[in-house]
């Protein structure tokens, strides 16, 4: 092959590349491909660097605004990853307007349908919410006339015993209210393990346990005595006391402590 007739072949095989690169070398010249109409998928991001996986490995301050909202949205749209949604979103309304922004009005944003609409103004209605929050005073269970009170009302028309466990903190102050067993009472329904377990859980210091009787009558058994020093020795293991049981009848109650049974 002749030196002219290589030279030509190569020009126009220069020719053809050159054609069929340009475009991916200055996009903004293209007729070929619209890279500005390209988004990348989530997917295609490192999952280290997306921002579910950043917020859990570095805490939420070290999110952007657009990282952050993804997270609450989740999901994008046809052709256009969560993430650039997010960024037109917050490009459309900065954060102080976008929480002011009603459901009607998100949804003119393309992409924003009604359920990322719901999703934006639950998130900023939970965070004025929390502006104005002040926690609720802990009900305060110091005797067995209190726990009488506090559980009575949950316990007056039960056809059924529930046997019911109120965790406490060093001040007597009710930690969280538990239904253990519903049923009448034995050893194998009313087991330590399910009674402490949550106590444990809430790092209570101290519990009272309190079960109803449907016949009106609350004069202990000596299965429910039985069972109530079972719960004291188990107590003394996990370091958990038991203050007291109490049983409650028709608009009365009796307490095994009051009445020195435990």
């Amino acid at each position: 092959m002749s030196p002219n007739s290589l030279l030509c072949r190569q020009g126009r095989f220069n020719s053809l590349y050159q054609v069929k690169i340009a475009p991916l070398i200055y996009p903004e010249i293209s007729t070929v491909i619209h890279m500005s109409e390209y988004h990348i998928r989530i997917q295609d991001i490192q999952p280290k660097d997306r921002p579910r996986e950043r917020l859990l490995k570095n805490g939420p301050s070290a999110l952007s605004d657009t990282e952050l909202l993804a997270i609450i949205l989740r999901t994008g749209t046809k052709g256009e990853n969560v993430l650039n949604l997010c960024s037109r979103i917050l490009a459309t309304y900065n954060i102080q307007q976008l929480s002011r922004t009603s459901p009607t009005r998100l949804q003119e944003i393309h992409g924003v349908g009604a359920a990322k609409a719901a999703e934006i103004t639950a998130l900023f209605e939970l965070a004025r919410r929390l502006e104005t929050f002040t926690e609720e005073e802990k009900p305060r269970i110091s005797s067995p006339e209190a726990a009488y009170q506090f559980i009575y009302p949950k316990l007056r028309e039960q056809k059924k015993e529930l046997f019911i466990a109120l965790h406490l903190d060093t001040k007597n102050q009710l930690l969280r209210e538990e239904t253990v067993s519903v049923g009448s009472l034995n050893a194998n329904i009313v087991h330590p393990r399910e009674v402490f377990k949550t106590a444990i859980q809430e790092s209570a210091a101290a519990i009272i346990v309190a079960h109803n009787h449907p016949s009106g009558d609350p004069a202990p058994s000596q299965n429910d005595i039985d069972i109530t020093r079972k719960l004291i020795d188990t107590g003394k293991i996990v370091g958990i006391e038991l203050y007291d049981h109490i049983i409650i009848g028709n608009g009365r109650y009796l307490s095994l402590k009051e009445q020195n049974l435990i």
